[in-house]
């Protein structure tokens, strides 16, 4: 039977989570992005409007991320850009949401939410790869408890010291995402789960058996305004 020790939780983030999508250039099916002169254009204006938007006074930081590999799986989403703001609190979700600064990027909203896990310190740098693992819940499952039943096994066997899972509080393409800084890059984690039996037979099954699955997308950050 698997049994992975579970790892060290902290106290959530008091912070509510707007993490935006955004197609420079329509989705591809492959799972490299390669910079096109209109993703880097994008993401310039962007950057630009995270200066505004870490201006606005419910807003604690914002950090804008382009993709480098999402694997093409059915109904992942493949935004090119991305963009996660924080703001004082749940409470300020909306306005921030709705404010002229956020709405004039014409974004999708991925999730709305607040920090329902913690491990590690996701953003204790910026530099390397970072992970939103998007799931899908068919089913009456508490996601950030199926979730907290098998990080055991990614810290173990991936060596992730860091999560962040966010879950929505206000509707939202997806009700649950988990954002978390990789030690290497993008291939070799795949390849790390997908080769060893007991991904298939813990960390799959798992989903499966909660009716969950999970739609991973890969991002390098591109700037970042505030702590």
């Amino acid at each position: 039977m698997d049994d992975y020790p579970a790892p060290a939780f902290q106290t959530p983030e008091p912070y509510g989570f707007l993490y935006l999508g955004f197609h420079a250039d329509p989705p591809q099916r492959l799972p490299l992005y390669r910079q096109t002169a209109r993703r880097r254009s994008e993401a310039a204006r962007l950057a630009t409007a995270a200066k505004s938007i870490n201006g606005l006074p419910e807003v604690v930081s914002v950090r804008v991320f382009r993709a480098v590999l999402i694997p093409p799986l059915p109904g992942a989403p493949r935004h090119d850009l991305a963009m996660l703001i924080r703001t004082t609190g749940v409470d300020q979700l909306q306005a921030v949401r709705t404010s002229d600064a956020v709405t004039a990027l014409g974004g999708e909203v991925v999730l709305a939410g607040a920090n329902a896990a913690k491990i590690g310190e996701t953003e204790a740098s910026d530099q390397g790869t970072f992970l939103f693992n998007h799931f899908t819940v068919e089913s009456a499952a508490e996601p950030t408890q199926v979730w907290r039943g098998f990080t055991g096994w990614y810290t173990e066997k991936t060596g992730i010291d860091n999560s962040t899972a966010l879950e929505s509080t206000q509707p939202s393409q997806f009700s649950f995402v988990n954002y978390a800084r990789l030690p290497g890059p993008p291939f070799p984690f795949l390849i790390n789960q997908l080769a060893r039996p007991s991904f298939h037979r813990f960390v799959r099954a798992t989903l499966k058996a909660n009716g969950m699955d999970a739609l991973p997308a890969f991002y390098r950050v591109v700037s970042t305004e505030g702590p």
